[in-house]
């Protein structure tokens, strides 16, 4: 028996979150802000040009003044008063400028009623100063909201969610209204992220999207497969984490009692921070540097497909090996603090925001087409060059 999509919205179990869906392109101009005119290599280039946009204050400025205007005049009269929405952002340096500029923006605006929390993994470095998701959290009486603290909170004290790469799978929020999506979202990743908001509750009659990234060909492209009948082509194999940890672990940049003095601290009753899985961390940091340039690509790789494939599997059965549960927490720490590319470009200040402008382009229903599709599985277990 198949129990479609489709199906699920028509019987009234979860609401169609394409139902409705505006988009908006961003139109700007960036122009060198130096005399001279070096040559860099063209991709890598064009790429750190995005970058530099995506992250510019006035471009977060001006989305977060939309994402406000829209929080406070409509989501925040839904559901009798009780939505809540969830900002997506590209990056874990993306979510916290996107925090402050929101206390700013409150502030300047004397606003009520919008009391905003952030989650991003492991520590994020930004103009000198350090932050992690527990440092900035705090409740209305200003006491630490701990990392697992932070659903209880949201649900409870709070209406609005910045995140990146958390809660965008497995998150049960009812009361999730309206979601701003700052962020490429493709395929299965965009299903379960937008999924978020489907949910019924008592006075939810619909729910809403706006997306400053993605365009309506990009998000029906992804749906589609999973709107008629959901079919696994092949079957995901649970061996394909351990196929791949063995290929970390034979490149032996950390060592079984740093997972296992890791996990003590994550799992211990007091009040974690970032510094206090440094003594655990730092050595795989120094190994990892050691390696060759090839090596380090392949490391990298790895740890990236064992989280996607761990995630994968647990969200669809239960494992109970404890050691692989504290080997995926410890890369998950690992992997935000390993050591981007060295042969990276910096152009930050060479470059110059000279014109910047955000414009609605559709407003309305996605509408998915009645037909069957396939999914196919995530395939892994050998660990090579990072794709770019």
């Amino acid at each position: 028996h198949e129990y479609t999509m489709r199906q699920a919205i028509e019987e009234g179990f979860i609401l169609d979150v394409l139902k409705n869906y505006m988009t908006y392109d961003t139109y700007f101009k960036i122009a060198k802000s130096v005399n001279d005119d070096p040559e860099v290599e063209t991709r890598k280039a064009a790429k750190e040009v995005l970058k530099y946009q995506s992250l510019h204050p006035h471009n977060i400025a001006q989305k977060t003044a939309i994402i406000i205007d829209h929080f406070m005049n409509i989501t925040k009269n839904k559901i009798g008063g009780k939505a809540k929405a969830m900002v997506v952002t590209s990056s874990r340096l993306a979510a916290v400028r996107y925090y402050f500029e929101f206390m700013k923006q409150i502030k300047s605006k004397e606003l009520q009623g919008l009391d905003i929390l952030v989650a991003f993994s492991g520590l994020i470095e930004d103009e000198g100063l350090e932050y992690t998701e527990q440092g900035i959290n705090r409740t209305k009486d200003g006491m630490v909201i701990s990392e697992s603290q932070l659903p209880k909170q949201f649900e409870k004290n709070f209406n609005c969610l910045i995140v990146a790469e958390k809660y965008q799978t497995g998150f049960d929020e009812p009361l999730l209204h309206t979601m701003f999506v700052d962020k490429r979202l493709t395929g299965v990743k965009a299903v379960q992220t937008l999924s978020r908001v489907n949910r019924i509750a008592k006075g939810k009659e619909d729910t809403f999207i706006l997306d400053f990234v993605n365009s309506v060909e990009d998000i029906k492209k992804s749906f589609q497969p999973y709107y008629e009948a959901t079919i696994l082509e092949n079957e995901t194999n649970p061996n394909v984490m351990y196929d791949i940890k063995n290929q970390l672990d034979n490149m032996q940049v950390y060592r079984s009692e740093e997972i296992t003095g890791f996990n003590v601290i994550y799992f211990s009753k007091e009040e974690n921070d970032a510094s206090k899985f440094s003594n655990f961390l730092r050595p795989a940091i120094d190994r990892y540097n050691a390696l060759d340039q090839i090596k380090k690509s392949e490391f990298k790789s790895g740890v990236s497909s064992f989280l996607r494939v761990y995630g994968f599997i647990t969200n669809v059965e239960r494992l109970l090996d404890k050691n692989l549960h504290e080997y995926n927490n410890y890369l998950k720490f690992l992997r935000t603090i390993l050591p981007r590319d060295s042969s990276k470009i910096e152009l930050d200040d060479k470059l110059i925001l000279e014109y910047y402008k955000n414009e609605q382009t559709f407003k309305g229903s996605i509408q998915l087409e009645e037909n069957q599709g396939g999914v196919v599985p995530i395939q892994g277990g050998i660990v090579g060059k990072e794709k770019k």
